[in-house]
């Protein structure tokens, strides 16, 4: 029975070791294989993922290249802006001095109306002031032994004679002219006169010519005989 035993355990010895071999050698190849495939999947996987993350590379460089960009394009707008900021700025101030300029025309234009008509009324009022001593000149020839001249700068010189009864052909003369105001004012007189000054002052007030002549040649008169 011992001898039995021994063979039956020595098949059963051989028939795992067999067993196992056999399974070992399955199981190994299909370790193997599993571990090929495993080997290939990675490696696609890692290929995939490697272009994927290339491909992700290069979008992030072109974002940030479109970013780049914008950032530009921000940058030239900003300073279009900028420009056109001072553009409008220095069109604005133009505008302004322009109307400045305008304002300051119209109110010299206005200025110079007011003068001309002011000047227009002295130049009239001084042409019927010479209307009326040329009317008279021919009257106070006549009458009082008067001599008139134009001479230079619109001035009249009255030449009276005789006044000194010593000497009828004696002249005495004095020089009548419009100063600025308008005014008669006597320029200048010989013989001199001390009543001069009251004579034209008071022709201011009356603007009685004629009597301011008849004065004047009263004064001479009175002078001869001094």
């Amino acid at each position: 029975t011992e001898d039995e035993i021994t063979p039956f355990e020595k098949d059963m010895k051989e028939f795992w070791m067999q067993f196992k071999i056999s399974y070992g050698t399955e199981q190994i190849s299909q370790t193997s294989a599993l571990r090929d495939l495993c080997k290939e999947t990675i490696e696609a996987l890692t290929e995939k993922w490697t272009k994927k993350l290339k491909e992700e590379d290069l979008m992030i460089d072109k974002i940030q290249e479109c970013n780049n960009e914008i950032l530009q394009q921000s940058k030239y707008v900003a300073e279009k802006e900028e420009q056109l900021a001072e553009i409008k700025l220095k069109l604005s101030q133009e505008e302004e001095q322009q109307k400045n300029l305008t304002d300051s025309i119209q109110e010299l234009k206005e200025e110079l109306m007011k003068k001309m008509e002011i000047q227009s009324s002295k130049n009239e009022a001084a042409k019927e002031k010479v209307e009326r001593v040329n009317k008279m000149k021919t009257l106070f020839k006549e009458r009082l032994a008067l001599e008139l001249r134009r001479i230079h700068d619109e001035q009249l010189q009255f030449i009276f004679r005789h006044i000194d009864h010593k000497d009828p052909d004696k002249p005495y003369m004095f020089t009548l002219s419009l100063n600025e105001q308008g005014d008669y004012e006597v320029t200048s007189c010989t013989p001199s006169l001390d009543c001069m000054a009251e004579l034209q002052l008071k022709l201011r007030e009356t603007n009685n010519f004629s009597a301011f002549v008849a004065n004047i040649r009263k004064a001479f008169t009175a002078l001869s005989y001094k």
